[in-house]
């Protein structure tokens, strides 16, 4: 398998971008080196950087939301460490101009493909945890998530459309919605999924799709919310 970026700069990228150095650098290279480019890739130290950035997260919102109960934090933390958020943060670190791909994944774009950032990031914090403690990559997930934290709406602003269109129609005592999977098209890396939301008792229906069938659904709820009837949709 062929790398698609080349390493030299990834110790200096990891210092301007994480505020780390590595006294391990075979633990930097290991983490930004996809499976496909070779068996010492990233997926064990993403499985680690995982559990470490959900409990740094939970510790930064814990401390700055004194008042905010266990559901406001769990949906503060979903927004904080999601897969999107993740590998928007990722990309403007520029992770992916220091990623190791074989050629299948070069040849369709995959140092731009947000599973692939996503899933780095975290390996990289679970790199530096391994490297460094746990209060260095608590460190690192302060600096890049930080801001974000600071910029984020009211927890209750955090329910994701599927959860608001449930709670909704509960609180008017109609049943949850149906949720259909439709179609599935393309290949293998790159699918695409249609979802239809229904609510019979409402004679609603809606259509989504996403590159995924969680996401394929969440935006067909999304849809039907905004069909629903004002006395229906608004504050419960």
């Amino acid at each position: 398998m062929i790398p698609v970026r080349e390493s030299e700069g990834a110790s200096a990228w990891v210092l301007e971008a994480l505020g780390f150095v590595f006294s391990e650098p075979s633990l930097c290279s290991a983490a930004l080196t996809h499976r496909s480019a070779g068996a010492q890739h990233n997926e064990r130290l993403e499985f680690l950087g995982d559990s470490i950035l959900n409990c740094a997260v939970a510790r930064m919102l814990y401390d700055a939301y004194p008042q905010a109960d266990e559901g406001a934090l769990s949906r503060l933390r979903a927004s904080l460490v999601s897969g999107e958020t993740l590998a928007e943060v990722a990309g403007e670190l520029g992770l992916g101009e220091h990623l190791r791909l074989g050629s299948g994944e070069l040849k369709t774009g995959g140092f731009r493909r947000a599973s692939i950032l996503a899933d780095a990031l975290e390996a990289l914090l679970g790199a530096i945890f391994l490297d460094a403690g746990f209060e260095a990559a608590a460190k690192s997930v302060r600096r890049i998530l930080g801001p974000r934290m600071s910029e984020m709406p009211a927890a209750s602003a955090l329910k994701d459309p599927k959860t608001q269109l449930q709670e909704a129609l509960q609180a008017r005592g109609f049943a949850l919605p149906v949720y259909t999977l439709t179609a599935v098209d393309g290949e293998a890396h790159a699918q695409s999924f249609t979802v239809n939301c229904d609510v019979a008792a409402l004679a609603l229906g809606s259509v989504g799709h996403g590159g995924s069938r969680r996401r394929a659904e969440q935006q067909a709820a999304a849809r039907l919310l905004a069909l629903l009837p004002a006395d229906i949709r608004g504050p419960l």
